[in-house]
């Protein structure tokens, strides 16, 4: 079987900065196998760049 990556991009916004965010989306990416990077956006938004395969996507983003 054939693994593609896939990549999500997702802007998250609301009090999101200064809470631990980071860092959690941080230990569910590692718990899911989902590599990429979040962070800080001047603006008072998260930026998220996660890739995986579908499936690890689809766990990422329901956690």
């Amino acid at each position: 079987m054939k693994s593609t990556t896939k990549r999500i991009t997702a802007y998250i916004s609301g009090v999101v900065q200064g809470v631990g965010f980071r860092y959690f989306t941080r230990k569910v990416a590692r718990e899911t196998g989902v590599r990429g990077y979040v962070m800080n956006l001047p603006d008072g938004r998260v930026l998220i760049v996660a890739e995986g395969g579908e499936e690890q996507l689809e766990k990422f983003i329901s956690t």
